[in-house]
């Protein structure tokens, strides 16, 4: 089965090694020549562009914005118009759960089916085949990508038949995820404020329920070794994301206090450290004090 993957950055190039470990061929499409080198240096081939889709099967789509993938699949010379009648593309990138549904909209009498399926698990998820998916669509499109989305997932979930409910699920999850990043880093901070070594406050809290967790753990090793570029969590995706958590709630009239807080301070750390990933976060507040979180 020919397989396709639209956007290889990190994320969507492990998702194409995974796709050909499982005995996929898989076409690549990248703005950048680079990463469409590495998908071919990979045994993938290479697409000049999404015209030379056409004979895909499936079509998974991994870019940043609702705005590039709609301009993917209904833009010119786009998805739409190349792909024949009964393809399913995927998306797999976080947007905005309406532009989702304007991509719906974008595709509907063209044959091709939509699957909505934004994924968590980052970079190292992507590179180990291990992502949860969120999967909104047709549950008879939805098996018959099956294979495909083991190659990529650890988790597969159907969320609901309605187009849109994988990126509800997935803005609900990164307002939790982006609240729960503050606690740990402001924690920290304060901990390490007062006068408490990080590795009493790291043992401590790994000790207890909510912090005896890879979440947590992991989170905390980052921050105490002091590593806060190149981990493979761009605080870049955060702010986006959860500025599409904020945008969810504005349109269910629900005021999140926690996530428009958790919102704000990594708008501030991005202005800080706009080549940071999330742990970043920590120097920022480092700055108000001058007192460095360390083992």
């Amino acid at each position: 089965m020919q397989v396709a993957v639209v956007g290889l950055g990190n994320m969507g190039l492990g998702m194409a090694k995974n796709l050909l470990a499982a005995g996929f061929a898989v076409r690549g499409c990248d703005l950048r020549a680079e990463r469409v080198r590495m998908l071919r240096e990979m045994g993938g081939d290479g697409a000049d562009d999404l015209r030379q889709l056409a004979d895909c099967h499936i079509v998974f789509v991994m870019v940043m914005s609702g705005e590039q993938a709609l301009d993917v699949i209904a833009g010119a010379g786009g998805l739409r118009e190349c792909l024949a009648r009964e393809a399913t593309i995927i998306i797999t990138a976080t947007i905005e759960p309406a532009d989702m549904r304007k991509a719906a909209v974008a595709l509907a009498g063209s044959g091709i089916d939509l699957i909505d399926s934004p994924v968590s698990g980052g970079q190292f998820g992507a590179e180990a085949g291990t992502l949860t998916m969120m999967a909104a669509g047709n549950a008879q499109a939805l098996e018959r990508c099956r294979a495909a989305l083991e190659a990529v997932g650890g988790q597969i979930f159907h969320v609901g038949e309605a187009i849109g409910m994988g990126q509800v699920v997935k803005a609900a999850l990164q307002a939790y995820i982006g609240v729960s990043f503050v606690g740990i880093f402001e924690s920290l901070a304060l901990g390490a404020r007062a006068g408490i070594p990080g590795k009493t406050l790291f043992e401590v809290f790994s000790s207890t329920h909510v912090g005896n967790t890879p979440f947590f753990k992991s989170c905390a090793q980052l921050i105490l070794d002091r590593q806060f570029e190149d981990t493979g969590s761009h605080i870049g995706t955060m702010v986006k994301d959860l500025g599409i958590s904020m945008q969810l709630a504005r349109e269910n009239s629900l005021p999140l206090f926690a996530t428009s807080a958790a919102q704000q301070l990594f708008q501030a750390g991005i202005s800080l450290h706009p080549d940071g990933d999330n742990w970043s976060i920590v120097q920022f507040l480092e700055s108000f004090t001058g007192t460095e979180v360390r083992w």
